[in-house]
């Protein structure tokens, strides 16, 4: 089952500064079909204006991972983590016990970048944050999060939820085939680009829930980056 959901009909909010897109429910977007994805709760195209961005707000019990896509945000909370990630790499941050953070755009330009929310498999844990380059090379889409079992010892960001975030950029024509386990979902959005998906069309920044498959043929058909988190 793959069920595209186009880019053009996702939640939506602008204001002077913010403009974004709601893969599923939030905020003041809401529609009781789409609650989330198995454990993902929240998948948000942003763009942030230059000199613009998140002031300090708390959460709890939750894996919050950011894709940049394009500029830099700038990272601060209340246990003295600071630190830059700039497009193409990612940062986690485990929400645990309670964390008050802020994410800044100090750039000169737009920063687009895909906020993305996991529920943990157990609440309560130590709150914390961690960024790490990952260089955009070809060969496939790579691990660059991971809570899952079989992941560990990877040099992949540690969450605490059994899911896993790969991404990538494929050539036009490019293949790549992605296994799907009994009983899990992937949830997969072209950053750019275009690409089929067992031969289904799933346009820039579309989003595609993809479940009771037993693998993945990821074709681009233009030149693409592609972001997929793998969930219970």
């Amino acid at each position: 089952m793959i069920d595209v959901r186009p880019f053009a009909r996702l939640g939506a909010f602008q204001n002077d500064w913010l403009n974004t897109r709601h893969h599923f429910s939030f905020a003041s977007y809401h529609d009781p079909a789409r609650m989330g994805f198995g454990r993902l709760r929240v998948w948000n195209d942003d763009e942030i204006a230059a000199g613009t961005g998140f002031d300090p707000h708390p959460h709890r019990d939750m894996e919050i991972i950011t894709y940049v896509r394009q500029g830099a945000i700038t990272h601060r909370d209340n246990l003295g983590n600071e630190g830059r990630t700039e497009a193409g790499d990612v940062q986690v941050m485990h929400a645990g016990t309670g964390i008050v953070h802020a994410e800044y755009n100090r750039e000169s330009e737009p920063t687009s970048l895909f906020q993305i929310w996991i529920l943990p498999d157990r609440n309560g844990v130590a709150p914390g944050w961690g960024t790490r380059e990952f260089p955009r090379i070809g060969g496939g889409l790579a691990l660059l999060a991971s809570g899952r079992p079989a992941d560990a010892g990877t040099d992949a960001l540690v969450l605490y939820a059994d899911a896993a975030l790969r991404a990538g950029t494929l050539a036009n024509g490019e293949t790549v085939r992605v296994p799907l386990e009994p009983g899990r979902g992937i949830y997969l959005v072209p950053a750019s680009g275009a690409i089929t998906v067992n031969g289904v069309p799933v346009g820039t920044r579309d989003g595609a829930a993809i479940r009771d498959e037993k693998e993945l043929v990821v074709t681009a058909t233009e030149a693409a980056e592609v972001v997929l988190v793998d969930v219970r």
